[in-house]
């Protein structure tokens, strides 16, 4: 017999070997046909795998986000036993579930998929989806997996079995599909009822561009036909809300080639929503105590290699500087974190100076591959609204409290009230790319398990997900229409206080290490404009809009009267603009709406007799006539409420 905990708390009694569908139909033949996976002591495994010890379990189904992984992960294979029919010389590369949906990178040798191809592809999948095959899981040794992949010809499966123990290696069918997979996968193929294969892209093998470009075919799937229609129809408003066509038609920010691929200029507009953001976030710091420093755009290449992280992301970061001195080097900054660690160096620090926060918004540079480029989400050169916190072992709950608090205050200020905190912990099987103590990193584990429950949020354990030197809680907030970003970080850090030699003398008179905290609520400045833009659909906060008001004289005999009213709302701190075109009123209404501009101030005769402005909201339309005293009131009161 073996015992099951439940989420709930209860324990259970099963015969040994019983799946995670025998155990969820035991509770209801209803949640049986919901559960796509299980979740089995941290791990995510097949619904249809026996279980064979004690352990903790949970249902995955298409409401959890290991579910989808699973779902989109089978359909990928679906797709690859599709393929094969159509295209049997096919070499298959890899496979994965992405954010939204999945894709499978495929050497056609000298045939080629176009777009009009994808439908009988699809209307392929749809055939052996209804037949609803089996997967089935099966353990191979080294040697039998490289006979099945050479009688093949597939050289990306015989590379990836290279990077694999024996034992430790195996195969999934479904119908006539055979493939290398470490799984998991839902029961069967009639899961999946309702598909879309979206578009045709090149990649490198290995996202190496000295390797063979290979064809990626992304598609999608779900449980049903109303969450494909609905998901396109998401996929429609995205078009409309996309940062690159937004952030051009609102003048924010643009890219040259010869500045450089993924080098973002910023516009004047752009420049200044970058400054607003920085000045309220540094509000915020300096009342919580943080201090301001600065530190270079380059660090000696010894510095990272002390903090571990050329180590992890030499091949991701720019190649070394040489100088006119023999055998030295530099790097373009790839972290502020080993910089701030020589700052709190500079100085000796007893238990009564901690804890000591440092807060940068710092530049820093990685070289991403060309075709994972795309407008300010994923650049290669990015700023940080970075710090970090240095803190005696007994302070760590509370500070990661405290900048738990500093996110909601940023979340609410900018209209993210739809978040789950992502608790980003070690993978339980694969210990060796981390750093530190096993004893820190528990002890690390739970107090950001402890913080996120005492401040009462909704959170999800996601292992192998943490950083390398420290676990860390990661918000994944939900904009306007449904999907999810990752925004923000907390990280808990016992290893490079370590490598660093980090210390302060305690009360009773010993060297102790610091803990060191790091975070950002932002995340980046480029990726948080872009999410936010799209959130709002241009449409930014009052407070932070670069222009908030535009004045539209209704002719120049009354430009007079316009610079009046601009002066006295440029002394209540309000950003204001006219508009000083020769065009119709209609015409500079309309194109203030498309600039989406909140407010704007018609002015002619009548107006000027009353000293008073006729007042029009962006998509709310006539609001009336104002005093321009009251209008600056009401302008006042509203940025102020939304950052009380």
């Amino acid at each position: 017999m073996i015992n099951l905990t439940f989420p709930d708390g209860a324990v259970r009694s099963y015969d040994d070997g019983a799946s995670g569908l025998d155990v969820a139909k035991s509770i209801s033949e209803g949640l049986m046909r919901k559960v796509l996976a299980v979740e089995f002591n941290g791990k995510v495994i097949d619904a249809f795998q026996p279980i064979t010890e004690d352990g903790t379990i949970k249902f995955l189904t298409w409401d959890d986000e290991g579910g989808k992984s699973t779902f989109w992960h089978s359909s990928a294979h679906l797709m690859a036993e599709a393929i094969q029919e159509f295209y049997p010389d096919t070499k298959f590369a890899i496979g994965p579930p992405i954010a939204n949906g999945f894709y499978y990178d495929i050497d056609l040798g000298d045939e080629k998929i176009t777009d009009e191809d994808l439908a009988k592809i699809e209307k392929k999948m749809k055939e052996h989806a209804s037949k609803k095959e089996r997967f089935s899981r099966k353990q191979v040794s080294k040697a039998d997996a490289v006979a099945y992949f050479t009688e093949k010809n597939d050289p990306y499966k015989l590379e990836l079995i290279e990077g694999l123990e024996d034992g430790n290696i195996t195969f999934y069918t479904q119908g006539d599909f055979t493939d290398l997979c470490r799984g998991p996968h839902i029961p069967n193929t009639g899961y999946i009822k309702a598909i879309r294969l979206m578009n045709i892209a090149g990649a490198y093998w290995r996202g190496d561009e000295k390797n063979k470009m290979l064809t990626r075919i992304y598609g999608v799937t779900f449980p049903s036909n109303k969450e494909l229609e609905e998901h396109l129809a998401m996929l429609e408003e995205a078009k409309k809300r996309d940062h690159r066509k937004l952030g051009k038609e609102l003048e924010l920010f643009a890219f040259s080639e010869k500045v450089g691929a993924g080098l973002p200029l910023w516009l004047p507009k752009g420049a200044m929503l970058r400054e607003r953001l920085q000045q309220f976030l540094q509000k915020a710091q300096i009342e919580s105590g943080y201090l301001p420093v600065i530190t270079p755009h380059i660090g000696n290449i010894n510095l990272y290699k002390t903090s571990g992280h050329y180590e992890k992301y030499g091949k991701d970061s720019f190649q070394p500087i040489k100088t006119p001195h023999e055998g030295e080097e530099f790097l373009l900054k790839p972290m502020n974190c080993p910089h701030h660690c020589e700052i709190y160096k500079t100085s000796p620090k007893s238990y009564k100076d901690l804890p000591v926060r440092y807060a940068e918004f710092g530049t820093v540079y990685r070289y991403e591959q060309a075709g994972e480029l795309h407008g300010l989400t994923r650049v290669r050169g990015f700023t940080q609204d970075d710090a970090h916190l240095f803190c005696r072992p007994d302070q760590v709950k509370e500070e990661f409290k405290k900048v738990i608090d500093l996110v909601l205050y940023v979340f609410n200020s900018l209209g993210f009230s739809d978040f789950t905190a992502q608790v980003s912990l070690r993978d339980k099987e694969d210990r060796s790319k981390y750093i530190g103590a096993e004893e820190n990193w528990d002890i690390a584990e739970n107090a950001i398990r402890e913080a996120a429950a005492e401040r009462g949020l909704r959170t999800v354990e996601a292992y192998g997900e943490a950083a390398f030197y420290g676990p860390k809680l990661d918000f994944m907030v939900k904009d306007a229409i449904g999907r999810s970003w990752q925004l923000g970080t907390i990280q808990v850090d016992y290893g490079l206080p370590e490598r660093f030699e980090l210390e302060y003398v305690d009360s009773d008179n010993t060297r102790k290490r610091p803990v060191m905290i790091h975070r950002a609520p932002f995340g980046s400045m480029e990726r948080f404009v872009a999410v936010l833009l799209e959130h709002c659909g241009g449409k930014l906060p009052l407070w932070l809009v670069p222009t908030q008001v535009k004045i539209l004289p209704i002719s120049d005999k009354f430009m007079d009267y316009a610079n009046q009213v601009k002066d006295i709302l440029h002394k209540q701190d309000i950003r204001v603009e006219i508009d000083d075109r020769q065009e119709k009123i209609g015409k500079k209404i309309r194109d203030t709406e498309l600039q989406k501009i909140p407010y704007m101030l018609i002015v002619g005769e009548k107006e000027m007799e009353s000293n008073t402005v006729g007042v029009r909201k962006q998509s709310v339309g006539d609001l009336g006539a104002k005093p321009v005293e009251d209008f600056a009131a009401h302008i006042q009161q509203e940025v102020n409420e939304k950052l009380a």
